[in-house]
């Protein structure tokens, strides 16, 4: 096999990297080779990277089985591999322990809870399941990421969708499609990892670009890819970290869906998907009744969200990026009012994403749109920003916000993927 770290300084692998980074990065895959060769003792031979993600629309959808809109970044991890014999998955993440996980032993355990390992061992165990021949097999890894943690860009999706990647491509021969990698990388999240969640974020990463997923039928969800250039409708994509601390807040999240379910239960449905906005209103006093307010108001997001997410990939797809923006504004203030994910219950001093919207908006001053994106409380919100203002949109966010707080993202057209030249691994 050509080596690999040759290849990469004789420039071959460019055309690919700028396909993936908008501009070749190969002094970071040269320090990611020289790093793995430190680590493990022996030269890597393959590249792999997953992409992060953004929300376009369909905030807090995809758990109700309903449509989303996505799209993969720039900002990925990357890996250089190569396969072992010992019967293990070794993982060096740049600036943590070395992580090892048994391949003879793919249960849960709960005091992975939480960790990269339990992700790892979650996304080998369905592998194994579906038939992927892991006894006796191993896999060295070294990675790194420009995915901020915290940063709604989903740096845990793009873990799992990395490491089932590296699996289906070195051990699978391929087999696993995009849209089955991210349920790989879902089912490890939900029953290894610990934290229920729905298949936007891994699908978007495994499948690159932007896509409009319907998870009605959440075993064969419908993914189409739309081609949106942002450049050419003159605007800018950012991701804003509001700088709230993200700690203590899964019972918030879980409130979201623990409430949805309570409505649900009225009608005796598992998701809002399956119950009509008809029906719904029809028995709203009774409902209001046996769930509570709150959770009436997120049921009318829900429906609210899902016909905007089809009709933002509707506006894509005819180009009117105006009629868009307007759909992402409207996503917004949705979330905000009744989904009310923005501010964390009871807090008052501390309302940190809500100022950022504000902030936002005032610079904005009606052009573009500013949304929360993502799960919401904490984390980040997201701008689309004309490009004449760009400039003065980072600075002064990031004047209020801090430095480094406003991501300015491009998407990206791929999603996971061996990083290859043509004919390189013939």
């Amino acid at each position: 096999m050509t080596d690999l770290h040759a290849c990469l300084m004789r420039g071959q692998l460019d055309a690919a990297l700028t396909r993936l980074y908008g501009s070749p990065v190969r002094a970071r895959c040269a320090a990611l080779l020289e790093e793995f060769k430190t680590v493990f003792g022996c030269k890597p031979n393959v590249l792999f990277s997953a992409p992060g993600r953004t929300e376009l629309g369909g905030n807090h959808t995809d758990h109700q089985r309903g449509c989303v809109l996505a799209a993969a970044v720039d900002l990925d991890i990357l890996s250089a591999a190569a396969p072992n014999s010992s019967g293990q998955i070794r993982v060096q993440s740049q600036g943590y322990p070395l992580t090892t996980v048994d391949l003879r032993d793919l249960t849960p355990k709960s005091e992975e809870a939480n960790t990269s390992a339990a992700l790892i061992r979650g996304v080998a165990a369905r592998m194994a399941e579906l038939g992927c021949p892991l006894q006796g097999a191993g896999l060295d890894a070294c990675i790194t990421s420009t995915v901020p943690g915290g940063s709604g860009l989903s740096s845990s999706a793009a873990f799992e969708v990395l490491i089932g990647t590296m699996l289906n491509e070195l051990f699978f021969g391929g087999r696993c499609t995009p849209v089955e990698l991210a349920q790989i990388g879902q089912y490890a999240e939900n029953v290894f990892f610990g934290k229920p969640c729905g298949l936007m974020d891994q699908t978007a990463s495994s499948v690159g670009g932007v896509v409009a997923i319907d998870f009605a039928d959440t075993a064969h969800p419908t993914v189409e890819q739309i081609s949106l250039d942002l450049t050419a409708a003159g605007y800018g994509l950012c991701i804003l970290d509001s700088g709230a601390d993200h700690a203590d807040l899964t019972a918030e999240y879980a409130a979201i869906t623990d409430e949805l379910r309570a409505v649900c239960g009225f009608f005796g449905k598992e998701v809002l998907r399956e119950i009509s906005e008809e029906e719904f209103l029809s028995y709203l006093p009774q409902v209001r009744a046996a769930a509570g307010d709150r959770a009436v108001l997120r049921a009318f997001h829900f429906y609210a969200e899902n016909r905007r997410a089809m009709e933002e990939a509707q506006a894509l797809r005819k180009g009117d990026f105006n009629r868009f923006l307007s759909l992402v504004q409207e996503s917004g203030r949705s979330s905000a009012m009744y989904l009310q994910n923005v501010v964390p219950t009871g807090q008052t001093a501390h309302q940190e994403l809500m100022v950022t919207l504000a902030l936002c908006e005032r610079i904005l001053q009606g052009r573009g749109a500013v949304r929360v994106h993502g799960g919401g409380f904490a984390g980040t919100a997201q701008a689309f920003v004309p490009l004449d203002i760009l400039a003065e949109f980072q600075e002064k966010t990031e004047a209020v916000l801090g430095t480094g707080s406003c991501h300015v993202v491009t998407i990206r057209p791929v999603g996971s993927i061996q990083i290859q030249q043509e004919g390189f691994y013939d």
